[in-house]
């Protein structure tokens, strides 16, 4: 049964306060639904079959000129290369174009300048690994002289992620179930179900070579998944 406590008139400062307080302890009590939180996890394991390759050309010249000349064309036999190896146009990309002086060091005024070094970088997607270790071989022939990063992932993960869900989901209704048993309670319904971030296809343990000039261990991509579910436990 609800209690109401008196009305009760505060006059200060020629405003009158007004405060009614109720408590319903048992009605709250008749509201409330027990619930189980948890987490699963879900991942597939797959054989890559796209190589993401960034690669540099830099060269040092006595003049601005000359640096960015020599790059340039360093960076167009590569560009040429890689389409004469089968790369498309849209799996090519430059970026990060740079001239910059050359000095002794920071505080170095501009007459203490030796030269001046051009860059330029270019993102390359292969879609044939077998192929990987000659690719990287040829760009070194053209004048690449800098590799800053090699990432393998899958062209379409999104039928793995979907794996990766489905999975996910059962880890967690069978981590839920496994609780309720070890606490004697029932199961319930499920309450709520939510994705933790996106899944992030990683790279794991090192499978064999490829073959190329250059070797080349491409290893497995897993595609993960996480998802957080509430559910209800029965009286």
């Amino acid at each position: 049964m609800n209690k109401a406590f008196p009305t009760i008139i505060f006059p200060a400062l020629g405003v009158l306060l007004v405060a009614t307080l109720f408590f319903s302890g048992p009605a709250r009590a008749e509201n409330f639904q027990r619930q189980i939180n948890v987490t699963g996890e879900g991942q597939v394991a797959v054989d890559p079959d796209m190589a993401t390759i960034t690669l540099g050309v830099a060269y040092e010249a006595k003049t601005a000129r000359s640096a960015l000349d020599a790059t340039s064309k360093a960076t167009a036999r590569v560009l040429q290369r890689l389409a004469d190896l089968g790369v498309a146009p849209r799996d090519m990309q430059t970026s990060r174009l740079s001239l910059n002086p050359i000095r002794p060091d920071r505080s170095a005024s501009k007459a203490d300048e030796t030269g001046f070094t051009a860059s330029n970088s270019v993102h390359v997607r292969l879609r044939d690994l077998a192929s990987l270790g000659l690719v990287l071989d040829a760009i070194a022939d053209e004048g690449g002289n800098s590799f800053s990063g090699l990432r393998f992932s899958v062209q379409d993960p999104g039928p793995l992620m979907n794996t990766a869900r489905q999975r996910a989901v059962g880890d967690a209704m069978a981590k839920a179930r496994l609780l309720t048993e070890a606490a004697n309670v029932t199961l319930g319904a499920v309450l709520s179900m939510s994705e933790n971030g996106g899944g992030r296809p990683q790279m794991m343990e090192m499978s064999a070579a490829r073959g190329g000039a250059v070797p080349i261990a491409a290893g497995e991509v897993i595609v993960s998944a996480s998802v957080t579910m509430v559910f209800a436990i029965e009286d």
